[in-house]
């Protein structure tokens, strides 16, 4: 499987729903795009953090993340996770699982589920691990079908692609979540951050550089 979509003008995306450094990523993307009004195509692909890890992201570590990442960017609308630790999700795989098996509805649909599964991880804090957020998240999502959604779920659809993808993430050519292609190939890991480590400012230049390139 080749890690980006051919397609002109389809930006392909490699990323965990768990992961703030590409939640931080497509959520600017998304709003430029749409201060632009640009026809903005993604093709969500999976970087399954914890079956790479072979662990699940700890908490402590991920809120760290979050208070690393809104210290520079406040203006995201998120928080560290604030509700009950028992709630707190264990594992994001169902919620990249559903991703996927939106696309049988196309990849806007699998667009707007991934932002809306994002929000509610990372704004609303729900727990994206259950099979019933999920479906009441898409159900309140326009664009996707949660009935169709949730056969093509029942059906294993998203858990076979989550593993193709798997398959592809850790063969070396994709350098983490996120990483961004184009039809033509690499085009940037975990852009405008400056350092990961001691994150103190963000350069959102590279939106515009690559809504320039496939979407001009």
């Amino acid at each position: 499987m080749a890690p980006n979509n051919s397609t002109p003008g389809v930006v392909t995306v490699w990323s965990d729903i768990a992961c703030p450094w590409a939640t931080m990523a497509l959520q600017t993307l998304h709003r430029q795009a749409a201060e632009r009004g640009a026809d903005l195509r993604i093709d969500h692909r999976c970087f399954p953090l914890e079956l790479l890890n072979g662990e699940p992201t700890a908490k402590p570590m991920h809120d760290e993340e979050v208070e690393r990442i809104t210290a520079v960017r406040s203006d995201l609308g998120w928080s560290t996770w604030t509700g009950p630790e028992w709630a707190y999700p264990v594992t994001t795989l169902p919620a990249m699982e559903a991703v996927q098996a939106a696309k049988v509805q196309g990849l806007q649909a699998a667009d707007a589920l991934d932002a809306a599964l994002r929000r509610a991880y990372f704004v609303e804090q729900r727990c994206v691990s259950m099979l019933p957020v999920i479906e009441d998240v898409a159900r309140g999502c326009a664009g996707v079908d949660a009935d169709r959604l949730m056969a093509a779920l029942h059906a294993g659809t998203g858990r076979a692609a989550v593993f193709a993808d798997l398959a592809v993430a850790g063969d070396g050519q994709v350098q983490g979540s996120p990483h961004f292609w184009t039809a033509e190939g690499p085009f940037a890991a975990n852009p405008g951050v400056d350092d990961v480590e001691h994150f103190r400012s963000y350069d959102a230049g590279w939106v515009d550089e690559l809504l320039g390139e496939q979407l001009s």
